[in-house]
């Protein structure tokens, strides 16, 4: 912990926790997520790896605001931007140009181009759902306005009106009605729930067949064979489920997938909102899958959690400017120069550091720690990784029925921050997912040092053998 960090961890409040604890409890709208524990934790300072509190224990963080910081809190280089670009132009209206936007959109359709032989543009937005939203505009616009979707259950792709249309929790919508789009779910190739009996690569094969029988005749319900069109415009997809508990499928998976949608004239569309810059070893996780995506849409940590950013890639023919003209979405925020300049940056550093090598040696090093945990503990039901997108499914004794409960109390526990690993108090911050809520979600920093995942396994060991002792 550097030395100008240490010294602001108590921060600048004239009021006492308890004090702050009563004004949320009066002022504070509890609808932007907080309070999934009783009392959520107070953070005063961050590097690295690491959040600390007002005390400066330091709780090493396995969540990284939800894979937003992916090269580490207060990363020198990319906040060294953030505060030059302050010192220059940090604000400019969308109607007019700055250098950082347009080099960014090149340095992203360039490599798309390089990877899927597709030219393409960029369109900036502020929010991951607010990119998903500008995404359904520009599908209904190059669709001719149809409004449904095909997604997958276990699917997440934001809280907005549309985008919580698309995303597989009704609990998202019950209390808001419906606006626009619908969204079909479709079987996702979860193989720890999946049938028995198949391989992963067969479940896989298997829920693609079930959803192209969807399209064996008109009875089925989403294709007109005479006019040789299908009712639903895209199929959105996570490469890789985030909030469904980092559900990793088979490889053969998307490219089955895609020969169908291409047959029927679907557009493929991939939320890479978390899944994207690195977190898998790839810059796009859709990579992994041999497939050419018609969208991509991503955010989150392309500026490292600064100055929030979000945008999308579509090919060119649906998205230049004379079928997607100007105004066809606007955001006051859109394309900042406080955002664009450190993402810039970020593409820069990404190629200039291997960052592929790196993600893939580590996430081994971390997969193979959490398989070992596996074994060892009778509550860990399933394991699996791609890169340093990790999981850890919660279960009963009996290795499989679901315990959220047992989940909710092992995220609590390391918020306690009373474990002690060489003569040093930490905590642990875990995210929670899955479609029962019972998975661990391990998205660590990519800057995560070896010393620092052995630090993580050791105390994941802690927190469940306390788990299964009590």
């Amino acid at each position: 912990m550097n030395q100008a960090l240490k010294k602001d961890l108590t921060g600048t409040s004239a009021f006492s926790e308890e004090t702050l604890r009563d004004l949320e409890a009066k002022y504070c709208s509890y609808g932007d997520t907080v309070h999934y524990m009783e009392k959520p934790k107070f953070f005063t300072g961050c590097e690295g790896s690491y959040l600390y509190d007002a005390a400066g224990t330091p709780f090493l963080d396995l969540q990284m605001w939800y894979s937003a910081v992916n090269f580490g809190y207060r990363n020198p280089r990319l906040n060294a931007v953030a505060h030059r670009q302050l010192d220059t132009l940090p604000q400019v209206a969308s109607q007019y140009l700055h250098r950082e936007k347009v080099e960014l959109a090149a340095l992203i359709a360039e490599d798309a181009e390089r990877k899927f032989g597709m030219k393409g543009r960029v369109h900036f937005n502020v929010g991951g759902a607010q990119a998903i939203e500008d995404s359904l505009k520009l599908v209904r616009n190059y669709t001719g306005g149809k409004s449904l979707m095909f997604a997958f259950e276990g699917g997440y792709h934001g809280r907005t009106l549309g985008a919580s249309a698309i995303t597989s929790s009704y609990r998202y919508r019950r209390r808001f009605g419906h606006f626009g789009e619908r969204a079909q779910f479709i079987e996702f190739p979860y193989h720890f729930r999946g049938p028995k009996g198949m391989s992963k690569e067969e479940y896989g094969h298997y829920c693609v067949q079930k959803f192209a029988r969807l399209f064996e005749t008109e009875y089925n319900g989403v294709y007109d064979f005479k006019a040789k069109k299908a009712e639903y415009a895209a199929f959105y997809v996570e490469p890789i489920q985030g909030t469904g508990g980092y559900v990793i499928p088979p490889l053969n998976f998307f490219s089955e997938l895609k020969k169908v949608l291409d047959q029927y004239g679907i557009l493929l569309v991939v939320d890479e909102i978390q899944m994207g810059v690195y977190r898998t070893g790839k810059l796009w996780s859709i990579e992994h899958f041999n497939v050419k995506p018609d969208v991509i849409v991503f955010g989150k940590a392309i500026t490292n959690g600064l100055n929030p950013l979000s945008g999308l890639w579509a090919r060119e023919e649906m998205i230049n400017p004379t079928i997607f003209p100007p105004g066809s979405t606007h955001s006051t925020f859109a394309s900042n120069p406080m955002g664009t300049s450190v993402a810039l940056e970020t593409m820069k550093m990404l190629k200039e550091e291997d960052f592929e090598t790196q993600v893939a040696q580590k996430g081994a090093r971390f997969l193979a720690g959490i398989k070992e945990l596996e074994k060892k503990h009778a509550i860990v039901g399933d394991t699996d990784g791609l890169g340093l997108a990790l999981r850890m499914e919660i279960c009963k004794k009996d290795g499989f029925t679901p315990d959220k409960e047992m989940m909710d109390w092992i995220a609590e526990e390391g918020m306690k921050a009373d474990m002690v690993v060489d003569g040093k108090k930490y905590g642990l911050v875990l995210d929670v997912g899955g479609y029962y809520k019972n998975v661990i979600t391990l998205a660590p920093a990519l800057t995560i040092s070896n010393d620092e995942i052995d630090l993580a396994l050791r105390l994941l060991d802690e927190l469940l053998t306390r788990a299964e002792k009590r």
